[in-house]
């Protein structure tokens, strides 16, 4: 039996006629229920003309430049909040993973060396601190990330603990930016340190066992055997929690963070344009190509990780010859062991 028939049969030329006649019948019904559900109701309404779409697409239009320019006003608070929110989940994350898997290594250590009352301390303190860190990661991946956020804008001030505004090189950072960065950081930095922390328990044990047996402590192992692995194995699912951050950062128009969601919205009331579906789309085709960038730079730098593991062989020591006293290296190891022997 052929490997293309093991799940179903290869279809005969009555099958691939019925099949290509299907497939243009439900792609020609799906264009009239576009076309009869969305186009002619939004061409009706006026949705598509040029006096709800100019300001957004026609340089000749009066509103075009402010428009643009406070778009993209929002779109650098948008992209500064995604950078501060991504470079602080990963660090935090990272942390965590780390702090998590020695406190895994700790639980499992008898601490022969030491006596019996200050082993059995040593083990509670351990048990205590994973208990705290099982129940923070709980706490923070399951409340939703919009609570997350309100909490370190209202409830943080109140307790004397209110992001400062800065200012880094003439740009400024504002309060508002901080209480959105620091309630994502909160929840993707959890989501993250799970991430890593998998990747990292997932791997063979020996490779523990053998760095344990050259002399590297637990601390070393983690962050110069595992760790690494780990950012390279789970690179996937980390891109995919980045451009979660990245979409997340529209939820700052709540607390009114001036990114390009909120600007969007405040242009669409205006009483000039009064156009929300136009800004909406807009905001939302901005976001998918951001996404869609971000998604092909982590694909670019899987591959060139992958390329790098090929490329990182070990060549093979070059040997003098007996006749002219010239380098030649090696067909095989086999071939110089033999003439080693010889």
């Amino acid at each position: 039996m052929s490997q293309q028939t093991v799940l179903y049969d290869i279809p005969g030329p009555r099958t691939r006629r019925i099949t290509a006649v299907v497939s243009v019948l439900a792609g020609l019904l799906l264009v009239w229920v576009g076309y009869r559900f969305v186009y002619q109701p939004l061409a009706d309404a006026g949705q598509l003309s040029m006096e709800k779409w100019g300001p957004l697409i026609d340089p000749n239009h009066e509103l075009f430049p402010p428009v643009w320019r406070r778009l993209g006003q929002g779109l650098r608070a948008t992209l500064l909040a995604a950078v501060f929110a991504i470079l602080f989940s990963l660090l935090f994350g990272t942390l965590l993973a780390v702090i998590r898997m020695q406190l895994h290594a700790l639980r499992q250590r008898r601490f022969p060396g030491l006596s019996a009352p200050m082993a059995w301390g040593l083990r509670g303190t351990t048990l205590g601190l994973n208990v705290i860190t099982r129940v923070f990661v709980e706490v923070f991946r399951g409340a939703p990330v919009v609570i997350t956020i309100f909490f370190v804008w209202r409830v943080l001030p109140q307790l004397g603990l209110r992001p400062p505004d800065l200012n880094l090189f003439g740009l400024p950072l504002p309060s508002l930016m901080w209480s959105l960065v620091i309630g994502l950081m909160l929840y993707n930095g959890v989501v993250i340190g799970e991430i890593l922390r998998s990747g990292m328990q997932g791997l063979p044990r020996g490779q523990t066992e053998a760095a344990y047996a050259i002399g590297l402590t637990p601390n070393q192992t983690v962050l110069r055997i595992l760790l690494p692995q780990a950012y390279r194995i789970m690179l996937p699912a980390l891109i995919s929690q980045l451009v979660v951050v990245l979409k997340d950062t529209a939820l700052g128009f709540i607390i009114t963070y001036g990114e390009v969601m909120r600007t969007a919205n405040l242009l669409a009331e205006h009483r000039l344009l009064r156009n929300p579906l136009q800004f909406y789309l807009l905001v939302g085709l901005l976001f998918i190509v951001v996404n869609y960038l971000l998604s092909k730079l982590a694909e670019y730098t899987e591959r060139r990780i992958a390329r790098g593991r090929r490329a990182a062989t070990v060549r093979p020591p070059r040997v003098p010859t007996q006749a002219g006293g010239e380098e030649a290296e090696p067909a095989a190891t086999g071939a110089t062991t033999g003439d080693q022997r010889g």
